[in-house]
């Protein structure tokens, strides 16, 4: 077996180095010596790029790469140019979909070169494996700034289609690589997000991450450390350290405590939410124990993220301008691994909202998605109806495809689904139940959706150890207190309602903090809440 063919075999695809030698990435540093050290870091594959030298210098650059990898027994692989690759003898070549076909290269390069191939559809991935491609370079997974064309920004849901398509029924036929705008602040979270059943990503491609890094052996060591350590830290809807609890009685035993510990929290709550609800929210907020700031400033945002709180990121007022804000928080949030809750209020009304939808989708991780049916089937991409306004319109679907909607959403997203109604439904993907706790009144008062997302959002600031049973606290918290409001004397319609309402949201928390009223047995007896299968 011939050297290049042994060190086929034995890739190590986990960090997947692809260089830059742009003045704007690479700076005036030297690029032989950036690879060496992000190889001493721990980088496990190089790919040389460069889109604008001539061929004798890419030949000159790649030989001298090439005697630094074969140093660390490190693949090194051309980008498109399969002259440079042959003329000085590296293991192979990744090629896009605009360049040679796969089948071609592999004539001119025998079967023991690297062969990798750009795919950015399930479609485009079967065609490569089809082709004979070693591994599959899928992306790209996030937007850059310098990259203006978002055709093919395919976000997790996209890797975990491709790795969908990539399954042979036991395992992914070729190995996968993700690549664009990942770096220490999301790549856990690419990791984890991305999978799909059994099929994991193999690895993740950096460019910037390393190659503008001041010390790009420090760099790739902290991303080869977030590789190796467990990519659930932070995001996993069902954590790995603890044993969810899965009996009803269980879970509702210990939603008091957690509605005490929010009561008396004060945490932050950053709402970049609409502005016709805004006020509603921020004293929906404060009666429930949480201190909201109504900011969609940009530079506030990773300070702010900081804060031990949660973002909530509400569309009620989708401006272009405010999809910018959105994306930073959402990401300033993820880098800090803090709850974001998305609210896609009128999610499948229009086009612009739902390109929203899915821009946010690929831009960042949401902790929780909450909508009604209309928008939740949206996110899904499940809805058939044109959605009015951002009220949902009456259903035709039964309880089972409700539950059965929202449970495969929170497994593609790994994440808590919350879907309102007259039922509301709430999944992990692991544990779903149905809620029938509130008040009518709640459907007939404008932000009552917002607010709730708010709430949840905070709860799951103060309870980061089980976001479901962090959700489930805060659902009760909101529509007990909605049934306590609804019973009083002085409360007649939807406009005595809202002071009402904001009364309770206090009054509940403090009963619960001081053990008054019977609150704690309270919230457990009048609790109508069950499991769906």
């Amino acid at each position: 077996m011939s050297a290049r063919a042994s060190l086929k075999n034995q890739v190590d695809w986990s960090l997947y180095l692809v260089t830059d030698s742009t003045a704007a990435i690479l700076g005036d540093k030297d690029i032989v010596q950036v690879v060496e050290q992000a190889i001493q870091g721990g980088v496990t594959v190089v790919q040389y790029r460069d889109k604008h030298a001539d061929t004798g210098a890419m030949i000159d650059v790649a030989t001298k790469l090439h005697n630094v990898t074969q140093k660390y027994n490190v693949p090194l692989l051309i980008n498109d140019r399969l002259d440079v690759c042959q003329a000085m003898g590296a293991e192979g070549v990744h090629i896009g979909q605009d360049d040679m076909d796969c089948t071609q290269a592999r004539k001119l390069l025998g079967p023991d070169a690297i062969i990798g191939v750009t795919a950015s559809s399930e479609d485009e991935a079967r065609k490569a494996i089809e082709d004979g491609a070693d591994y599959l370079g899928i992306g790209t997974t996030f937007a850059t700034p310098t990259k203006t064309d978002t055709k093919h920004i395919i976000g997790t849901q996209g890797l975990q289609q491709i790795l969908a398509a990539c399954d042979t029924g036991t395992e992914k036929s070729v190995p996968c690589v993700a690549i664009g705008s990942i770096n220490a602040s999301n790549i856990q979270r690419v990791l984890h997000q991305s999978a799909y059943g059994s099929n994991r990503l193999n690895g993740v491609a950096v460019v910037s991450a390393i190659v503008a890094a001041i010390d790009s052996q420090a760099a790739a060591k902290t991303l080869s450390e977030l590789i190796k350590s467990a990519p659930e830290k932070f995001y996993a809807a069902v954590p790995p350290n603890i044993q969810p609890v899965t009996d009803l009685k269980g879970l509702m035993a210990q939603v008091p405590s957690i509605i005490k510990s929010h009561a008396s929290s004060s945490v932050l709550c950053h709402n970049m939410t609409n502005t016709v609800v805004q006020n509603f929210v921020a004293n929906v907020c404060l009666a429930t124990g949480a201190s909201p700031i109504m900011s969609e400033i940009i530079a506030e945002a990773p300070d702010l993220a900081k804060l031990g709180g949660a973002l909530v990121i509400n569309m009620g007022t989708a401006t272009p301008e405010k999809l910018n804000s959105f994306t930073a928080g959402m990401r300033a949030y993820n880098a800090v691994g803090a709850p974001v809750l998305l609210d896609p209020v009128g999610g499948g009304a229009t086009a612009h909202r739902r390109n929203t939808v899915k821009t946010l989708l690929a831009s960042g991780f949401f902790s929780v998605i909450k909508g009604n049916e209309n928008e939740i089937s949206s996110v899904a991409g499940a809805s058939n109806v044109q959605q009015r306004g951002v009220d949902s319109g009456p259903s035709a679907s039964t309880s089972e495809e409700k539950a059965d909607l929202v449970k495969r959403l929170a497994q593609r997203e790994h994440c808590i689904v919350l879907m309102t109604g007259e039922t509301d439904y709430l999944s992990d993907g692991v544990r779903s139940v149905a809620i029938n706790n509130g008040s009518p009144y709640l459907g007939k008062i404008t932000g009552a959706g917002c607010a709730l997302g708010a709430v949840i959002a905070s709860y799951l600031a103060v309870h980061r150890e089980d976001k479901f049973l962090a959700a489930l606290a805060g659902m009760m918290h909101y529509e007990m207190a909605a049934e306590r409001a609804e019973a009083r004397q002085d409360c007649n319609g939807p406009g005595s309602f809202i002071p009402a309402f904001l009364d309770e949201l206090y009054l509940l928390g403090q009963d619960v903090c001081s053990g008054g009223s019977g609150a704690k047995d309270m919230i457990v007896e009048r609790a109508k809440v069950q499991f769906t299968s």
